[in-house]
């Protein structure tokens, strides 16, 4: 059986809950109980049979060390932190190229399924962002509606546009 670590990280837009195996990270949200039911299952479809134990781990303790620097806006090249992303192959598609998205940039879901090479398929970018299990992380705040608003954001668009303003900030005095 899979074991699982979970514990919470104070970040200073609210507290994300960080679930990890031994060896990578597989959950990083902000907290909602639509959020955590949909994250439930997505464990048990994706992670099955495992137990979660509420403890620290070293993979969590290197996500909350990132997490510090990149609040700080020391660090935003998360590329060094092993991550366990389990989904459906299009998911796995639409996730790897969010981490291509340079922080304080931002791309629309319909630029991201022409990059993917499906131009039809801007609701199937915005359904796999939306389940996308590893917040910040994997930028899926970078990307916003084709007329540049704001849309959808499972940590809710109050930190959608915090997370946005902080990486262009940052960005401009050339920190990230």
């Amino acid at each position: 059986m899979l074991s699982l670590h979970r514990a919470e990280i104070e970040t200073p837009i609210g507290p994300m809950l960080a679930i990890a195996s031994d060896e990578a990270l597989s959950v990083l949200e902000f907290g909602s109980r639509e959020r955590f039911a949909r994250l439930s299952a997505r464990l048990a479809r994706w992670f099955p049979p495992h137990q979660i134990d509420d403890d620290n781990s070293p993979v969590i303790e290197r996500v909350r060390e990132w997490l510090d620097g990149y609040f700080s806006g020391t660090d935003a090249d998360a590329r060094g932190l092993p991550l366990d992303m389990r989904g459906a192959p299009f998911e796995q598609r639409v996730w790897a190229a969010l981490r291509q998205i340079p922080a304080g940039t931002t791309t629309s879901y319909g630029e991201m399924a022409r990059c993917l090479g499906d131009a039809g398929a801007a609701r199937a970018v915005g359904a796999a962002n939306g389940a996308n299990p590893i917040a910040v992380i994997v930028p899926c705040h970078r990307v916003i509606g084709a007329d540049g608003s704001l849309t959808g954001y499972g940590g809710g668009l109050e930190r959608k546009t915090w997370l946005l303003d902080h990486e262009r900030r940052w960005r401009r005095d050339s920190l990230f």
